[in-house]
């Protein structure tokens, strides 16, 4: 048994002179603008962050529109890091962990925590030092240089002294690398009323503020990436 259907001979030309609907040209526009931001971002943006630099640039279509034709597409954000497991590890010589895992005080300047990472550029290894306030999670100093060193992590906390001008002592937390624990460093803490605390050897999580930053950075921002200079 067959089925007859009637079509309007209107209709029917207006499809064959526009066979696509108007959604699947919708949807072929928005992906263009999406293939663009996440090209830009290595591979890394998912539909949220997609959606947030196509509202910025003015579309109005909603984070479910933008993950559905992301999907349909095989675009997926980069996947985060493993995470890592650890149990606690040797306490500092030079300072022990005064944090203490305490990624919450009560107001800004009380708590500080530093990292180092690197960027990859073709004239070798770029090494990035931050300071970070665990109040307001805002990056308070950094410096930049070719040397992974003791010059590079004062720089950075010099930055944030100056920036923010702290009436109090803070408590300074860092690993134990060599570069925290090296004479000029201490020297700068004690000169500023710095005091320094260290996680247990080992253990990402006694400094996972930081980490997280960095991992965040490198996930958003340099992962895949090779800058020239």
């Amino acid at each position: 048994m067959c089925r007859v259907f009637i079509l309007h001979r209107s209709g029917f030309y207006a499809w064959l002179s526009n066979p696509v609907s108007v959604r699947a040209q919708e949807d072929q526009r928005l992906l263009k603008q999406i293939k663009t931001f996440y090209i830009a971002s290595g591979g890394t943006y998912g539909s949220p962050w997609i959606h947030r630099d196509m509202r910025d640039a003015g579309e109005s279509c909603s984070v479910h529109l933008v993950a559905r034709i992301m999907r349909e597409h095989h675009l997926k954000a980069q996947i985060g890091y493993k995470r890592r497991y650890m149990k606690g590890g040797k306490t500092g010589s030079i300072a022990s962990n005064v944090l203490e895992r305490n990624f919450n005080p009560g107001k800004p300047n009380q708590a500080w925590v530093s990292d180092i990472t690197y960027v990859r550029t073709h004239e070798g290894f770029l090494y990035v030092a931050r300071v970070l306030d665990l109040f307001s999670r805002r990056v308070v100093g950094w410096s930049m240089g070719k040397n992974i060193d003791r010059h590079l992590v004062i720089q950075a906390l010099m930055t944030a002294v100056w920036k923010r001008q702290p009436k109090e002592r803070v408590l300074v937390h860092s690993d134990q690398g060599s570069q925290y624990g090296s004479s000029d460093y201490l020297a700068f803490l004690k000169e500023n009323n710095l005091q320094p605390s260290m996680s247990r050897r080992g253990n990402c999580h006694d400094n996972a503020v930081a980490e997280s930053f960095f991992a965040t950075f490198k996930k958003r921002v340099t992962k895949k990436k090779i800058y020239a200079t």
